[in-house]
């Protein structure tokens, strides 16, 4: 490559860096004078790269945006980036309609790798591993995922036609408040404007979005991610479970996220737990913890709310959670406790073959 076509170059990775960057700096970096680097700008415009004049005390040039995307110059470390990025999203299932998309950029970028990093690119994909099976994509259309961000940044409301998991397909006005990925899917949450109750989707059920004329007001209150998680929690399913555990937050959440129940507190059970301590109205009763301390150490009663299709999941967590629980409904789920229970007590009793 010429010198003159490799400081073209250079000057294109240098725009876009971002920023205005003056005749004099462009000229010291490229070790130029100020009239070629004035040449080289033009040379960019005639690749229909879209270059800016920026008049003014502190006016140069600087990168604007073009009908089409320009050659893109990438530093090792950004291209790694890069491809790491495209990796861990097509192994979360959090692409595009356009799966070919994801494959054919991370071809090209490969493809103009220097060796040395290609090398390490495939040395850390070949030691890589993860914790989770790749199931079928759920993957949404890439004009359905703009459109629906375009309304949540400006606040209109949308349009869309969606088919729910029992096959029925309803048109629907959404106010959508925010896109959240989740557990390798996509979600877009709002309130559905002719019902007046608060929705969410899955992308890839929405066959078609469209824009629509009006605004509404930003909502009050949780943030889109945790109004998500919380339309799981409560979610309509055939098992309704009420639990009550006695433990910290944390160690209740290690098993049963907010995805899954909603936790709320318990005070009369606090009081009677209180009420029952060994010494409790003697005279000798010794000077009690700071609540904050004992709650800290031992946790305290917390009411667990949860829906589900099936309970045979349950008994193996609440086993794994190793703290005391009361199950107050369903029956159902107290019995298939109690058969687990009586079966590893069975197994533990067994002698050596």
């Amino acid at each position: 490559m010429s010198r003159p076509t490799a400081r073209v170059l250079t000057l294109l990775e240098l725009l876009q860096s971002g920023g205005i960057r003056t005749v004099a700096e462009l000229a010291q970096r490229l070790g130029v004078e100020g009239r070629t680097v004035r040449r080289y700008v033009d040379q960019l415009i005639d690749l229909d790269v879209p270059v800016e004049s920026v008049r003014g005390r502190y006016g140069g040039y600087r990168l604007a945006p073009g009908y089409r995307l320009p050659p893109l110059m990438l530093g090792d470390d950004e291209a790694l980036a890069v491809l790491l990025g495209l990796v861990a999203a097509r192994r979360a299932g959090l692409t595009t309609a356009q799966h070919t998309a994801n494959e054919t950029a991370t071809a090209k970028i490969r493809r103009v790798l220097p060796k040395h990093i290609a090398r390490r690119l495939d040395a850390l994909l070949e030691s890589l591993s993860f914790t989770e099976q790749p199931g079928e994509p759920d993957t949404p259309d890439a004009g359905v995922l703009l459109t629906l961000a375009d309304a949540v940044r400006h606040r209109r409301p949308v349009s869309i036609r969606y088919t729910d998991r029992e096959g029925r397909q309803t048109e629907r006005i959404l106010h959508a408040y925010g896109i959240v990925a989740h557990a390798g899917r996509w979600y877009v949450t709002g309130k559905d404007a002719r019902i007046g109750e608060d929705r969410t989707f899955r992308l890839d059920r929405i066959a078609d979005a469209r824009t629509q004329p009006g605004s509404f007001e930003e909502p009050a209150g949780p943030g889109p991610a945790q109004r998500v998680l919380s339309g799981f929690a409560t979610a309509e399913y055939r098992h309704e479970v009420t639990l009550r555990i006695h433990g910290t937050v944390e160690q209740i959440r290690a098993h049963l996220p907010a995805s899954v129940a909603s936790l709320e507190e318990q005070e009369q059970e606090q009081e009677r737990e209180r009420e029952q301590e060994p010494g409790a109205g003697s005279e000798q009763e010794p000077e009690p913890e700071p609540a904050a301390d004992r709650d800290r150490a031992a946790g305290r009663w917390l009411r667990v709310e949860l829906r589900a299709e099936r309970l045979d999941w349950l008994p193996p967590v609440l086993a794994a959670l190793d703290r005391p629980f009361v199950i107050e409904r369903p029956d159902e789920l107290r019995d298939l406790v109690i058969a687990l229970a009586d079966r590893l007590a069975a197994r533990a009793r067994r002698a050596r073959p």
